[in-house]
Formats: structure tokens, sequence, C-alpha cells
């Protein structure tokens, strides 16, 4: 059985999309960028607040559905710069520092309303 959930605790999709599917126990996360979801507006700061409001929006939509960060299994990173790698890297080990889930990352040309930083991941529900 498929599932669809939304929650207040990230920013409201933005296009026909669903913040996460949940699918044979698994989480299909939809990309996240920096926006704040009370006020829908990037959050102030370099990298480091962008990947923190960004990887608090993940949060929230895991918890939404029965998952966690600590049942992340894998996460793809779009950076604009590849040259925000390591602030990037050092706020992400804060979320993920015990048994880090699986990781790509790689330099888009152009994300979503010229943010540094968009996440997606796969999760188990719990």
């Amino acid at each position: 059985m498929r599932l669809t959930f939304s929650t207040e605790a990230a920013p409201k999709a933005i296009g026909p999309y669903s913040q996460v599917v949940v699918h044979g126990g698994i989480a299909y996360l939809s990309g996240q960028i920096p926006l704040d979801p009370g006020t829908n507006q990037i959050v102030d700061g370099d990298i480091s607040a962008q990947t923190e409001r960004v990887l608090q929006n993940l949060k929230g939509v895991l918890e939404a559905c029965g998952a966690s960060l600590g049942s992340v299994l894998k996460t793809t990173v779009f950076l604009r710069d590849m040259a925000d790698f390591p602030k990037m890297n050092e706020v992400y080990g804060r979320y993920f520092s015990s048994q880090p889930p699986a990781r790509s990352t790689v330099q888009a040309a152009r994300l979503p309303r010229d943010v540094s930083v968009e996440i997606d991941c796969i999760a188990a529900v719990l």
C-alpha cells in the first residue's frame, strides 16, 4: 500500500508532489530546501545555516511518517557550489553522527529558488 504524508514541520510542497511517500516500509522523501516552514521564506545565512534548516525540515517529514533521522538509509545532497562541501558536511555530521546513511553529493547547476543546498532521503519506517 502506498501512503503519502505531509506536515507543518516542513514547508508545504510547492508543486504537484508529496513531502513523502511510504511504500513497503520505506519512506521516500522529496528534496528539502532551506525554507522556514512558518514563513515559507529562505532562511538567512550561509551554507551552514541553510543546511541546518534543510535537515530540520527532513527531520519533521521523517517524524510525520513514523521514521527518524536514525532510520535514514540514503541521502542525496545537491550543492550549488562544491566549495561549500566542508561546511555542509560539518552540519550534516552533527545530524548523522552514529552509523551515518549512505550518501551521494553532487554539484547542481541550479537549485529551486537559487538556494545553496537541497537534500532528499530514503528511510525505513520503524
